[in-house]
């Protein structure tokens, strides 16, 4: 008997050839997925002039590996990266380099080391758990989970954060965050030709929202800290206050630490939301899929106190978030300016010229991937083979791989596994959802869900408490 075909999810198309002028600006703004044309999916490079700039789209992982790895150093985020993002995160961690960004590094890795995963999955499980409430009040109604992923994960932000709830500042959090991406987020032709010393017209109004932002993140800082102190850590905050650089001995200064808060909430928050909306999509498509990850929850307790030793047994439930992260990376590109000429693989690099690696087209790739643009969990299983070094790199890769990798992969595991645990999930909405891209990948609507209660057999005793499990393969 054949095995059924798998589930290939609706994309963009790709053009013929690759867009110039208008229409790639036209892109930039609207839809960046759709400015690779079907020869990037093929080819190990692709080379295009740009208002007299030069870019590359590197797909060979020997090549990625220079550039991310090798002679990091010799490449830097482009202007158009930083007067954009800057707004939103500050000066941390994202967007510092050379010594500021080794410093903070070194100090902010300790608060993100595997055995801190445990305090952190106690807030995961809690507001996890009160989600399910939350969505079984709404009885058989269609909900766009989208919206309730945005939600959930900010609420465990707040937690993981501050071990408050975000009921007093949520609302204005995804308001100023929705107003960046619908305002400010988009790059336009003198974000990208102009140095960063000469702002461009949009960075006034950028300033603006990063005056009114970071007040918030200030306002919810002071609130923290008129809690009563603890004996123990029990968030990233306590971690990152206490956090010391181990060759300096320097801690964060008032406003490093506000960046480095804005830098986690931002970067957490917002592509965690939209990895979960994409597993439930992807399970809700495949009902084999989703009866795979029910059965390997079924009794599995999840709750505060045993959510960090189940992450060991949920195996399926990750492979489908890997897997969803290959399909779907929030991260779909990463741009980089090459400071002095170089070679990576068999591509010149020249001076000034911007170097594209795009995990989505990485991701989707021919020549890395068996029957790319499907639906298959089973390439992240145990007994799988490892996929090719820098061919996966939801994360990042090199030495600014994302530090928070470890805590992403368990909060979506343990969200994933506690939704599925309690629902069937179907599709309320027949429209086809098309992944669109300007600063993270998102879907093209906030398609509507079913959600029906599962029977609930007795909860099995946790097995013995472990570490979190390592992220996948990223080089």
């Amino acid at each position: 008997m054949l095995a059924s075909p798998l589930f290939v999810p609706p994309r963009p198309e790709s053009p013929e050839h690759a867009p110039r002028g208008r229409e790639f600006l036209r892109l930039v703004r609207t839809n960046a997925l759709k400015m690779w044309p079907r020869a990037a999916y093929e080819e190990e490079d692709a080379v295009q002039g740009f208002f007299g700039l030069s870019w590359t789209l590197l797909n060979n992982p020997d090549a990625i590996h220079r550039v991310l790895v090798e002679n990091s150093g010799n490449y830097r985020r482009t202007a158009a990266s930083i007067r954009i993002l800057r707004p939103i995160v500050g000066d941390g961690l994202l967007l510092s380099e050379g010594e500021a960004w080794k410093h903070q590094r070194r100090t902010i890795a300790p608060a993100l080391a595997p055995r801190v995963i445990p305090i952190l999955a106690r807030h995961i499980a809690g507001a996890a758990r009160e989600a399910v409430e939350s969505l079984k009040a709404a009885g058989d109604t269609p909900l766009p989970l989208l919206f309730a992923m945005q939600h959930l994960a900010l609420e465990i932000a707040g937690r993981s954060m501050f071990s408050q709830e975000m009921g007093a500042f949520g609302a204005e959090m995804r308001a100023l965050i929705t107003e960046f991406g619908m305002r400010h987020a988009g790059a336009r032709l003198l974000d990208m030709v102009l140095p960063l010393s000469l702002p461009s017209p949009r960075d006034f109004a950028r300033r603006r929202f990063r005056a009114r932002w970071m007040a918030l993140i200030d306002r919810i800082i002071a609130t923290r800290l008129k809690a009563p102190e603890a004996e123990q850590p029990r968030d990233l905050f306590d971690f990152l206050r206490a956090a010391r650089d181990p060759e300096t001995g320097a801690a964060f200064s008032p406003g490093q630490l506000r960046d480095q808060v804005a830098t986690m909430i931002v970067a957490g928050h917002e592509t965690t939301a939209t990895a979960l909306f994409w597993s439930l999509y992807l399970l809700a498509s495949v009902g084999a899929e989703q009866e795979r990850v029910a059965e390997e929850v079924r009794g599995v307790d999840l709750g505060p106190d045993a959510a960090a030793a189940a992450l060991a047994r949920l195996t399926h439930t990750r492979a489908v978030v890997s897997e969803a992260l290959r399909l779907y990376p929030p991260a779909f590109t990463l741009v980089r300016e090459a400071l002095g000429p170089d070679r990576a693989g068999d591509t010149a690099i020249r001076r000034r010229s911007v170097v594209m690696i795009s995990p989505w087209v990485l991701h989707r790739h021919h020549r890395l991937w068996r029957e790319p643009d499907a639906f298959d969990p089973s390439r992240f299983l145990p007994d799988a083979p490892p996929p090719p070094r820098f061919a996966y790199m939801p994360f990042g890769a090199g030495p600014r791989v994302c530090v928070g990798a470890q805590f992403a992969l368990a909060e979506a595991t343990i969200v994933l596994a506690t939704l599925i645990q309690a629902f069937e999930v179907e599709l309320g909405d027949p429209t086809p959802v098309v992944p669109f891209a300007v600063v993270t990948l998102q879907p093209s609507h906030p398609a509507n869900f079913r959600l029906r209660p599962r029977p609930q057999p007795p909860v099995e005793a946790p097995a013995a408490p472990v570490l979190a499990e390592p992220a996948p393969t990223r080089g």
